[in-house]
């Protein structure tokens, strides 16, 4: 691609394509790439999820000549803890309830918005939820965003339409999602969270990232015996388990924090807390 790039006071990478560059392909192989810079796909930039900038430009002799180069108002957010994503030359980030947008770089001009309501969605289990969103995710012509009241959407990352949308908990339970999806090989990871609220048994599920059907589930830790174990390691793991612990959940969720290693091909997730909180009822 050929491009230039900014960094912005705010700390936001901005990138612009010149006239005639193809776009870029989001897939295994640009996500595995160093790359030039040109590009921010990704929650950590790439799958190394080291944040790591190859860009020169900004040193310590010109980091003084920063300055804003323009500003968007967002009075109707509180919350702004996304990471902002950057595709030839165009921003994407998501805001207070998922509330997602794209933005030219170049001189901050909004090109679509997508709204997923999720505060009809989650009805009266919004009385304990947080606004806040880690960030979209890109594959192909897909960005995917994931929202409180526990649904990822497949948006269409050029005009913001929606192309599928997919409900990844019970509805009629307190989880919730505030954390990134997490792209690979086609599917999209996601995780959730909830030992705040009841007896929340943690998992994360993957996705087709084109479709939004459903690819496969791992549940964290073990359920109720009497209903057999979903696998030999949620077998192994309820021998390490004492008392009724499936009547309190068991926790273990995964609200963040999931990593994909295309070396070893390895999917690499973090556990929240254990429920209930008390380790002496655990």
């Amino acid at each position: 691609m050929n491009g230039t790039c900014r960094w912005f006071a705010t700390g936001v990478l901005a990138c612009a394509m010149q006239a005639g560059s193809a776009a870029t392909a989001v897939d295994d192989s640009t996500l595995s790439a160093v790359g030039d810079g040109s590009n921010w796909p990704a929650f950590g930039r790439n799958y190394s999820e080291q944040r790591y900038s190859p860009l020169t430009e900004i040193n310590t002799e010109t980091v003084a000549r920063l300055g804003v180069e323009w500003v968007m108002e967002l009075p109707g957010d509180r919350s702004l803890v996304a990471t902002p994503l950057v595709v030839d030359g165009v921003i994407y980030f998501t805001g207070s309830f998922s509330k997602t947008r794209a933005v030219e770089a170049k001189t901050g001009k909004l090109l679509w918005e997508y709204d997923p309501q999720a505060i009809e969605h989650a009805g009266d289990r919004l009385r304990i939820m947080w606004d806040q969103n880690k960030g979209p995710a890109v594959w192909g012509d897909k960005l995917i965003i994931s929202t409180i009241d526990g649904r990822l959407v497949g948006l269409n990352r050029h005009t913001g339409e929606k192309v599928w949308e997919t409900m990844t908990i019970d509805p009629r339970r307190a989880y919730y999602i505030t954390g990134a999806p997490k792209v690979f090989k086609g599917k999209v990871i996601i995780g959730n969270g909830g030992t705040e609220q009841e007896a929340a048994r943690g998992y994360v599920t993957a996705y087709d990232a084109d479709t939004g059907e459903q690819a496969w589930r791992f549940w964290v830790v073990p359920g109720n015996p009497a209903d057999g174990f979903e696998s030999e390691a949620m077998e192994m793991a309820a021998k390490t388990w004492t008392g009724e612990w499936w009547k309190h959940g068991g926790g273990g969720n995964t609200w963040h924090g999931i990593t994909y290693d295309p070396e070893f091909d390895q999917v690499l997730i973090g556990t929240g807390n254990g429920s209930p909180w008390n380790q002496k009822i655990r």
